[in-house]
């Protein structure tokens, strides 16, 4: 899709909305799991969710790859550079499958330590914890390069496919979930572990279909190979453009393993409501993301054209769109909170407690949405320093705030929960206001882009 000209909300609706649709069927994966293991009790769904925080990091590691495919790939689409095309694809791709293998393999050699850090005292809990997520290692190869694999349909402007793929995926998913978890005819139950065993068989089959339709005719670059020596200029240029937000993500990951550690003092409950509910909150922030990803790429291609009017119009039209977004999110947990908490843990404690969770991170939700999308602005542009910096830094204020209302200040593990909201407040106020000095300073716009030229 050339989004250099075109009805501008158009061209970002037909964009994101495959984005958000493979989104929210990835969030989809990690539901069913949760759906089908919450009938085994809160102990089952404690040990997914504690396992979930290193599938979560290792998302964000390979993000760069991502990201890096995603504005290598349109930039160099807006300019009609062909080269660069089949250079940024294949490079992104080789770093993400070497970095994927390296982080699976030392995933499974430590689990029982990597577990152990949350010190939970249930060793049923720690050794169900631990066995999946190994199970779940083994397959991060086919998971995360699938998600560069998207980057570059995205970069194309064909979102679509990847939302077919992914979509199919889950399907099989859904009916291997129940037959693995539960047991079927010959099949035994195999609890939490036939949940690993669905998810792994799913992604490489994805990832199969991923690499038939990147090299046929219908690919989204024409002569790109999958592998290929990694060469340094588009190697520094990958992290260039997506180091600093994997940076971000990885630490946010971490920052959430401390967070969790602190949760787990009030027992299996409140870490099992936690990680249902940061399932639940996805429904928000990956909409976001979706429309962060299809913002990102509309600058991406509108730059490298030199097209700063279109530019402005793209990022006044998305933050709209979210604004809406949150407001409609923040209505639902806060309203709804109870009734969607019975679907995944049906036990009264949770669901009380889980209502609770949702009503305080409702409050966030606005400006947690106006962060994600005013990121896909800086993505775009290749200057993903600033929306690094805010997030880390705010993000890392989590674990004092969240020390000092729950234990100083009694308020106990929703003082934790305040912590996130409060942080994610002042995200969204920040990236409002630098997002929109560029409104204002289109030298700022054409600065970016004669630098990148220059590279």
């Amino acid at each position: 899709m050339d989004l250099t000209k075109g009805n501008v909300t158009g061209q970002i609706f037909k964009l994101s909305m495959p984005i958000i649709g493979t989104s929210f069927v990835q969030m989809t994966y990690n539901f069913a799991d949760m759906a089908w293991l919450g009938r085994l009790g809160s102990d089952a769904v404690a040990a997914v969710g504690t396992a979930t925080f290193f599938m979560w990091l290792g998302n964000a590691l390979l993000n760069y790859t991502k990201i890096g495919a995603e504005v290598g790939v349109s930039q160099s689409s807006g300019r009609k550079d062909k080269h660069a095309q089949i250079a940024f694809a294949e490079t992104s791709l080789t770093l993400s499958i070497i970095t994927s293998l390296v982080y699976g393999l030392i995933v499974i050699a430590f689990a029982p330590k990597l577990i152990g850090m949350f010190m939970l005292k249930n060793e049923a809990i720690n050794a169900e914890a631990t066995t999946y997520l190994q199970l779940i290692a083994a397959g991060m190869i086919f998971s995360y390069t699938n998600l560069t694999f998207s980057g570059i349909f995205n970069a194309k402007g064909n979102s679509r496919l990847p939302f077919i793929l992914i979509a199919s995926g889950l399907v099989i998913n859904i009916i291997l979930d129940p037959i693995l978890i539960f047991g079927w005819s010959i099949i035994p139950a195999m609890g939490s572990q036939g949940a690993a065993i669905a998810t792994v068989a799913t992604q490489a089959l994805v990832f199969l279909a991923f690499c038939w339709i990147y090299k046929s005719e219908n690919g989204p670059v024409k002569g790109a190979g999958i592998l290929r020596w990694p060469d340094i200029k588009h190697s520094k240029l990958i992290l260039k453009y997506g180091g600093p937000a994997a940076a971000q993500m990885s630490l946010f990951a971490c920052f959430a393993m401390v967070i969790a550690s602190l949760v787990a003092k009030w027992g299996a409950l409140p870490i099992a409501v936690q990680s249902v509910g940061t399932q639940i909150e996805a429904i928000s922030w990956m909409t976001a993301a979706g429309f962060s990803t299809a913002l990102s790429t509309f600058v991406g291609q509108n730059f490298g054209a030199g097209k700063s009017l279109r530019i402005k119009l793209g990022i006044t039209r998305t933050f709209i769109i979210g604004t809406i977004v949150g407001l409609a999110t923040s209505s639902l947990f806060y309203f709804a909170g109870s009734f969607i908490y019975k679907i995944f843990l049906p036990e009264p404690s949770a669901i009380e407690l889980g209502s609770t969770y949702l009503k305080i991170l409702g409050v966030s939700q606005i400006f947690m949405i106006w962060e994600i999308v005013l990121s896909g602005l800086y993505f775009g542009l290749g200057k993903s320093k600033l929306p690094s910096i805010i997030g880390i830094l705010f993000t890392g204020l989590r674990i004092p705030i969240a020390i000092l209302l729950s234990d100083y200040m009694s308020w106990g593990v929703a003082g934790i929960w305040w912590s996130i909201t409060i942080s994610s407040i002042f995200k969204g106020l920040l990236m409002v206001f630098f997002g929109f000095r560029i409104l204002n300073k289109k030298q700022e716009v054409e600065e970016a882009k004669s630098v990148e030229f220059a590279i």
